[in-house]
């Protein structure tokens, strides 16, 4: 019986972790996604996000969060050498359980036959300024 060692995975791609972990980890030939939110890999500030002179969130549009969260989730992806046709489970957390359908409309772009497996899950908080993360399993 082997065993391999888990490789973890570090993408330029995507916002740089904000803690101690890597953005993926592949084990046993999957690949296991750390949540991914808003944040511009670019710029380190979420998407979608308007903000007084205080910092405190003003307003935010699901809708522009979601994709960001997306289009960092593919980032992962790519460095992990898969993609959006190998995912089998995603895991959206949402900060208002009110902004389904608007999450739920960008997702749909994203996954026009269905995608893989989902859970959506209405959470107290996330990181920094995000309403939004998603976390994947796929075949490595």
């Amino acid at each position: 019986m082997s065993v391999t060692v888990p490789h973890r995975i570090v993408s330029p791609e995507a916002p740089d972790p904000l803690g101690p972990y890597a953005h993926a980890v592949r084990a046993a030939g999957l690949i296991f996604c750390s949540g991914q939110g808003a944040r511009d890999p670019a710029t380190g500030r979420e998407a979608g996000v308007t903000t007084d002179e205080h910092g405190q969130v003003t307003s935010y549009d699901i809708r522009v969060q979601t994709e960001a969260a997306l289009r960092n989730l593919a980032g992962v992806l790519a460095s992990a050498e898969t993609d959006w046709e190998r995912l089998i489970e995603l895991t959206v957390y949402l900060k208002d359980m009110g902004d389904f359908a608007a999450m739920n409309e960008v997702y749909a772009r994203h996954f026009p036959l269905g995608g893989p497996a989902r859970t959506t899950v209405g959470v107290a908080d996330l990181p920094a300024d995000n309403f939004v993360e998603i976390r994947a399993i796929a075949l490595a």
